[in-house]
């Protein structure tokens, strides 16, 4: 059985809907079939989900310097069942930042350390006016989750 990975990403928008599918295209051309890649929203997904990942991508825009309520519900919801059982599960992280992402960085930052997950990748934050290379970045962080995953890295 293959290696699974969990997208949860917050997307209300359609740039952000843009990023969410680069992500998840990226991670599944990169994972060649080897690497089965769910993709929910914050509010879609549970403790059973998150329990059944190997690794996890987080998505999110940033709302008045901090992450979405949606992520931040989602944390809520999964953080004492899954306290335990999680403990170094491998996570990455994309922002759609319209001023630095700083905060919603820091923000995500602290709950994932008290889940004690391990970031293996140094967050993605897209700032400022939607570029269109923000697009090849999520791919890239959705192709270098999987690949990891596929090679046994994390």
């Amino acid at each position: 059985m293959g290696k699974s990975l969990l997208i949860v990403a917050h997307a209300p928008s359609e740039n952000t809907r843009t990023l969410l599918d680069a992500v998840r295209s990226g991670a599944e051309e990169a994972g060649d079939g080897s690497v089965n890649v769910t993709c929910l929203s914050p509010f879609d997904t549970g403790p059973d989900a998150v329990l059944s990942a190997d690794a996890m991508i987080l998505g999110t825009t940033e709302n008045l310097g901090y992450m979405s309520g949606a992520l931040k519900d989602f944390f809520d919801r999964i953080y004492y069942p899954c306290l335990e059982e999680t403990q170094g599960l491998p996570y990455a992280l994309f922002v759609r930042a319209g001023h630095d992402g700083t905060g919603t960085c820091r923000a995500v930052q602290s709950i994932t350390t008290g889940l004690r997950w391990r970031a293996v990748q140094e967050p993605l934050v897209c700032r400022g006016t939607f570029d269109p290379r923000f697009i090849e970045e999520c791919r890239d962080l959705g192709a270098g989750m999987s690949a990891g995953l596929e090679a046994g890295i994390f």
